[in-house]
């Protein structure tokens, strides 16, 4: 099995738990990608094949970019300087993962547009490992100019390299693509963010709220949590045990951003002090002086601290709200750009959390949305129904079950 990763922690993490299944099975593992960030992203003694080394060294310039946008324009961004740019420049290293591998299946993360490229060229077979599940939600139903543009972009990449039309070996598909597809405007035949034979989609229908609407071989597998590096040493004694306990995080990509935001936490914070304690995983230039019952940690070690913990403010990053339901907390989410606005809206709709405005929360607004989800059954409930899905899913053991019927 080849997974093909961009250089994004978020969307290796899931493969990580999938891949150690795999090898636990007595599969032959490798990962092809920006070997230089990849090699801080996955287990010491993974397998590493390099693809587009000098984009994913770009990436880092690119988020300097990226951070300040929003809408359209990020979205613009996220195609024409780093999707599309990064699939060109993977397409060779990825050939050559191929031919030196030999792999049986592989595994094309959604947004390494490369894998699918190449592996209809060379006629292997290829699952997505859907690490968001935005796209599959029709997110351009209300913007056609956007899913035009969106198609314009894939069909343009597949043109470049001559896979604009079907293969004579199509791959049986059951059903058209759906979801994303659709909704981007992408003429039916074949659309690389979406393979006909598999989508792995890491959540459930409970929280996405597709359920009896997707296509079979769209597998809900839940989340897949795998070894992560060891994360940063915590003050676990400063944790007060008289308190609720709320993580605040918004990712490590936007912290930056969060300066006003910040502001709106510490004034929440201030007005809910006889009852919650706040940790903050955030700058410490960037916030300044806490009081006492704030707890601010540059970063936290995250999946050790969530049991821990009474609700989750967040940015809406997939991962983060799929950790903290699957510990069953309800959430605030803040989302701010790309994917975040509709993984908030799958929150909201399942009941297990309020949305508030990132640029312009103000703290009473903060504060009424934490006492909400905090003293309110409902979010809870709601969190927990998600969280019991999340379990029955299957997770990385339910992802490498498909996976072996591709071989």
């Amino acid at each position: 099995m080849l997974f093909t990763v961009p250089p994004l922690a978020g969307h290796v993490n899931p493969t990580v738990a999938v891949g150690a299944e795999l090898a636990a099975r007595g599969h032959e593992v490798a990962w092809t990608g920006p070997a230089g960030a990849l090699t801080g992203l996955l287990p010491a003694k993974a397998r590493i094949l390099p693809a587009g080394e000098e984009a994913g060294g770009a990436y880092t310039e690119l988020h300097e970019r990226w951070r300040d946008l929003r809408g359209v324009g990020a979205l613009r961004f996220l195609w024409e300087e780093a999707l599309v740019p990064l699939a060109r420049a993977m397409v060779p290293g990825v050939e050559r993962a191929v031919h030196a591998f030999a792999p049986d299946v592989m595994v094309a993360d959604q947004q390494a547009l490369a894998g699918p490229l190449v592996a209809r060229r060379l006629g292997l077979p290829w699952a997505t490992s859907a690490s968001t599940s935005a796209e599959l939600t029709r997110p351009f139903a209300d913007f056609p100019k956007v899913g035009e543009w969106v198609a314009g972009q894939i069909a343009g990449l597949l043109a470049e390299f001559g896979a604009g039309r079907e293969p004579a070996d199509r791959e049986p598909s059951g059903s058209e693509p759906s979801g994303g597809a659709t909704a981007g405007g992408v003429s039916p035949g074949w659309d690389p963010r979406f393979s006909e034979r598999l989508v792995l989609v890491f959540s459930t229908p409970e929280l996405v709220g597709t359920a009896g609407d997707f296509p079979e071989h769209h597998a809900y597998v839940g989340p897949a949590f795998g070894a992560r590096p060891a994360g940063p040493g915590f003050p676990w004694q400063r944790l007060d045990p008289g308190r609720r306990r709320v993580l605040v995080s918004l990712g490590t990509l936007n912290q930056v951003a969060g300066a006003r935001f910040y502001d709106a936490v510490l004034g929440a914070a201030e007005r809910l002090a006889d009852d919650v304690q706040v940790i903050l995983a955030a700058p410490a230039a960037l916030v300044g002086r806490v009081p006492h019952h704030v707890l601010l940690q540059e970063r936290v070690p995250q999946p050790a601290l969530l049991p821990h913990l009474d609700a989750v403010v967040c940015h809406a990053g997939h991962n983060t709200v799929c950790e903290a339901l699957a510990h069953g907390l309800p959430l605030v989410v803040a989302p701010i750009r790309d994917d975040q606005p509709i993984v908030a809206r799958q929150v909201v709709d399942a009941g297990a959390g309020i949305r508030v405005r990132f640029g312009r929360t103000r703290a009473e607004e903060l504060r009424d949305a934490l006492t909400a989800v905090l003293d309110e059954p409902g979010p809870r409930r709601a969190a927990r129904r998600i969280q019991a899905s999340f379990a029955a899913a299957g997770g990385a053991a339910a992802a490498a079950d498909r996976l072996e019927k591709l071989i």
